[in-house]
């Protein structure tokens, strides 16, 4: 059997207070939408250079706005690249929580399965006739392979 990598429990106390702190992230940032994969796709992006790029020009307009077309909001632009500047460290932390969540769940989730076919295997080989049958009968369906259709000539 593979190492017990995770060996601890998480009480529904302390996963409702995980949530309650999610929510007041939420809560925190209200400004905060939800793109349409198709919306996503559309937006240009800003990466490294694109970011150099957009923090260099707003020094170039702080410093003198006065080659700016009557319609540019510098107020709005100030506060777009604020924001940005502000959301950087919170959208790592949190990309690399996800992160460690998300590899945290694989392993114990690879932990519980292999543990599950384990006792599995046991229960077929030691467990018949002990009133399992039907339950084993119905666990086996998950490894029942389903066979294709032959093709018509």
């Amino acid at each position: 059997m593979q190492d017990n990598r995770i060996d601890a429990a998480l009480s529904e106390t302390d996963r409702a207070a995980v949530l309650a702190a999610i929510e007041t992230i939420k809560t925190k940032l209200p400004f905060l939408i939800d793109l349409t994969p198709k919306e996503r796709q559309e937006l240009p992006k800003m990466g490294d250079k694109t970011q150099a790029f957009v923090f260099g020009v707003a020094t170039l307009v702080s410093n003198d706005g006065s080659f700016l077309p009557r319609n540019f909001d510098e107020a709005a632009f100030a506060k777009d690249v604020a924001l940005v500047k502000a959301l950087q460290g919170i959208r790592q932390e949190l990309l690399r929580l996800a992160e460690l969540v998300d590899d945290t769940a694989v392993a114990v989730g690879s932990e519980a399965y292999v543990a599950a076919l384990v006792a599995y295997r046991a229960a077929q080989e030691n467990g018949r006739g002990e009133g399992l049958d039907e339950l084993l009968d119905e666990l086996g369906r998950r490894f029942a392979k389903v066979s294709k259709p032959s093709p018509k000539p």
